[in-house]
């Protein structure tokens, strides 16, 4: 097999999707920290988005999946700890993705700006806590539909 360029590579774990939130590959959620030859060994930097997060080890098992299913042999998967991911990290796309899904994006504002769903600014909070640690719950107070929001962190 032709050892494959790194860009090619990126563009297979573009296609890797988060666990939890399938409509956002691991690219988009910015925990792909540096892919690299070292030699004949493939070796791709993670960063979890947080320590303890429980969808690491799948999101480990799919990348190598992935790049094992293009007939890549020799691969290290280093865990990346610093520096610690945050929502910074988001891709422009990935928050797209989100919001098309129905999950607000992160903002710096510490809530959403709009719902996802309707677009109005009318939003409250209804818990600090999400369907996973890393989302709360909001509600729009025009469209009455519950959504999650992406917690900055």
């Amino acid at each position: 097999m032709v050892k494959p360029d790194v860009q090619t590579i990126w563009g297979w774990l573009d296609e890797v999707p988060d666990p939890e939130i399938p409509v956002i590959s691991v690219v988009d959620l910015g925990i792909i920290r540096g892919v690299e030859w070292d030699g004949d060994v493939l070796e791709v930097a993670i960063t979890p988005t947080y320590s303890g997060c429980p969808a690491t080890s799948i999101i480990n098992l799919d990348v190598e999946t992935a790049l094992r299913d293009r007939g890549l042999e020799q691969i290290r998967l280093k865990q990346q700890l610093s520096p610690a991911w945050t929502t910074d990290w988001l891709s422009e796309k990935g928050a797209a993705k989100l919001e098309d899904y129905g999950i607000a994006p992160p903002s710096p504002a510490g809530g959403p700006s709009q719902c996802p769903r309707c677009k109005s600014a009318a939003v409250e909070k209804v818990s600090q806590f999400g369907s996973t640690p890393c989302k709360a719950h909001w509600r729009c107070l025009s469209c009455l539909e519950p959504f999650d929001y992406f917690k900055c962190i």
